[in-house]
C-alpha cells in the first residue's frame, strides 16, 4: 500500500512507519507532507497559522521544553542522555546561552528538576504501571483520512491497541476544560483511525504540576465525534486553500455570539 504526501509523492506506508522512528524524520520531514492533530488545530485557527508555522516552525514555549523532558523521561530516558543540564537560574544566563551554540537540547537544572518530580510523583501510583506492562512505547503511524495523508505517534499502545496519552496539567480536576480548550478530542479521532484503534479503549492519564494528583480520563462517544467533526473540518480547510488554491487571505472565522 502507497500512500500519496502532500507534496504528492507516492510512498509505501510501511517505508514511512519505519522511517518516522527517527525524530528528524517524523517532525521536520512528515511535519511538512503530513497532517496530525496539531497541524488540524492550526488549520482550524486559521490557514495562515499553518502555512507560516508549516514553512517557518514554531517557537519552543516553557510548556513544550518542559512536556518534552516529561515525556521523555518516561517513554524514553535513554535520550535524557542527549541532553545538558546548566546549573543556572534562567536561560538567560551567558552559560545556557553557550551550551546552546554547541548542543541541540539544552535545559536549566531547575527544569531538570522539575521533570523529575512529576516523573517521580508519577511512577509512586501503583495503578499507572499497569499502563506500561508489556506496552510499547512511542510508536508513530502514517495512514490517510479522507484520502488525505496523517501522522500520529501513540505515547503507550497497549497490548489490546489501546491508546494512552501523557498529559501534564496545572489542576487535573479542570482537566475536562483543558481537553476542550487544547481539542484533545481531535486528537482521539485521528489516532483512533490511524491505529485501528476503539476510542473506547483510549486514555488520557494525566498529572498535576502543583500537588502531583494523577487522573485517569476515557473518553464518550460524543467526544470522539466532536473530534470527527473537528478534523473534517479541518481537512476541508486544507483542501480549500492548500489544494485548491484558493486565497488564504480571503479566509473569514464565522461564529454566532
Amino acid at each position: 500500500m502507497h500512500i500519496k504526501l502532500l507534496d504528492g509523492t507516492s510512498v509505501p506506508k510501511q517505508e514511512l512507519i519505519d522511517n518516522a522512528y527517527s525524530d528528524n524524520y517524523y517532525y521536520n520531514y512528515l511535519g511538512k507532507v503530513a497532517l496530525s492533530s496539531s497541524s488540524c488545530k492550526l488549520l482550524l485557527d486559521s490557514p495562515k497559522s499553518y502555512h507560516y508555522i508549516t514553512k517557518y516552525g514554531q517557537k519552543s514555549t516553557q510548556a513544550l521544553r518542559d512536556g518534552w523532558l516529561f515525556h521523555t523521561m518516561i517513554l524514553e530516558p535513554e535520550k535524557i542522555d542527549e541532553c545538558v543540564f546548566i546549573n543556572c537560574q534562567s536561560k538567560s544566563a551567558k552559560a545556557y546561552k553557550e551550551a546552546s551554540k554547541y548542543h541541540d537540547f539544552v535545559f536549566t537544572m531547575k527544569e531538570k528538576h522539575d521533570a523529575e518530580r512529576l516523573v517521580d510523583g508519577f511512577f509512586k501510583c501503583e495503578q499507572i504501571k499497569q499502563y506500561f506492562t508489556d506496552s510499547e512505547y512511542e510508536i508513530p503511524m502514517v495512514g490517510t483520512i479522507d484520502d488525505i495523508a496523517f501522522r500520529a505517534k501513540a505515547d503507550v499502545l497497549t497490548t489490546n491497541n489501546g491508546i494512552v496519552d501523557l498529559k501534564t496539567t496545572l489542576n487535573v480536576k479542570d482537566f475536562h476544560h483543558s481537553a476542550a480548550k487544547y481539542s484533545y478530542d481531535l486528537q482521539v479521532y485521528i489516532y483512533t483511525k490511524l491505529f485501528d484503534s476503539k476510542w473506547e479503549d483510549f486514555k488520557f492519564v494525566v498529572i498535576d504540576k502543583k500537588n502531583l494528583d494523577i487522573g485517569v480520563f476515557g473518553v464518550s462517544e460524543e467526544f470522539y465525534n466532536s473530534g470527527k467533526e473537528k478534523c473534517e473540518k479541518a481537512i476541508k480547510v486544507y483542501k480549500s486553500f492548500f489544494q485548491e488554491h484558493n486565497d488564504i487571505n480571503n479566509f473569514i472565522y464565522e461564529g454566532v455570539l
